[in-house]
């Protein structure tokens, strides 16, 4: 097998090069964040022939604010072009069909290590470590390119357990550069903390749960966001410059404003006011 090396654009979602596999192989309930219920390895209604959605103007408004904070780091036009060759699940043998749905959420973990793995070598706190990273990366991209029988057998979480000890290495050597007492956080219970204005430099937050904090104006330079839970977090205003292993999806699902001030790795939300 060639060996390919990971760009941008290989972890953004391509909808184009896809077979509206996030719209089909994954499940969903009917709540604030989706206006039906749906299981898994059923088209969504939305779903028109051509794989397009059919509302994908009006997600918001009409009600299925989920999908506009889901991202599959490029997992779907992998898994459409690479794993199945170009096989459209519509003219695909059931068989397939079902496969394609099922390895769908396996390349899509894949890819988000492929995304920490990338954003931890253009760290250069994390120079040490950037042999193992570029490694651990490489053997991951070439998991992504196994066949579907390979990847049906694949333990994605032993895997990530690997990834996940360079991955916290890495922010180790890059939260030391930070002055200060730093805050340790990982897998707190933060919901609705009122944390307005906080000193959140260089802080751990792995995994908290920040669900409707109000981090107003808070400082989150240097913060190591990995896994965080920023549904309905407050951002207003609030410092995130430099802050790493935030995602596209973290990022959407939180409020902002023209204010906060965000890290290069990620685009301000298209639903948060303008920037000025």
């Amino acid at each position: 097998m060639q060996d390919h090396i990971v760009g941008p654009a290989d972890l953004r979602g391509d909808c184009a090069s896809c077979f509206g596999l996030c719209c089909v192989a994954l499940p969903f309930t009917a709540s604030r964040d989706f206006a039906a219920d749906k299981p898994a390895g059923t088209p969504c209604s939305n779903l028109q022939d051509d794989h397009r959605c059919g509302i994908h103007a009006r997600l918001r408004q009409k009600g299925f604010t989920g999908c506009t904070v889901y991202d599959c780091f490029g997992a779907g036009q992998k898994v459409s072009q690479v794993t199945f060759g170009g096989r459209d699940w519509r003219t695909a043998p059931r068989e397939d069909a079902r496969r394609m749905f099922g390895l769908f959420p396996v390349v899509r973990q894949l890819h988000e290590l492929l995304w920490y793995l990338a954003e931890a070598l253009t760290l250069p706190a994390a120079r040490p470590v950037h042999a193992d990273l570029r490694r651990m990366l490489e053997r991951t991209e070439q998991l992504t390119r196994q066949t579907p029988e390979e990847l049906g057998a694949l333990d994605v979480a032993a895997h990530r357990q690997d990834v996940n000890v360079l991955l916290l290495r890495t922010s180790e050597l890059v939260r030391a550069g930070t002055r200060g007492k730093k805050k340790d956080r990982r897998g707190a219970d933060l919901m609705g903390a009122r944390l307005k204005g906080a000193d959140l430099r260089g802080a751990n937050l792995r995994g908290a749960y920040l669900i409707a904090a109000d981090l107003t104006g808070a400082d989150l330079r240097g913060a190591d966001l990995i896994g965080a839970d920023l549904r309905d977090t407050d951002l207003t205003d609030a410092d995130l410059t430099d802050a790493f292993f935030l995602t596209q999806p973290q990022l959407n699902a939180a409020r902002g404003s023209a204010g906060t001030r965000l890290p290069g790795s990620v685009a301000r939300p298209v639903h948060w006011a303008p920037q000025l």
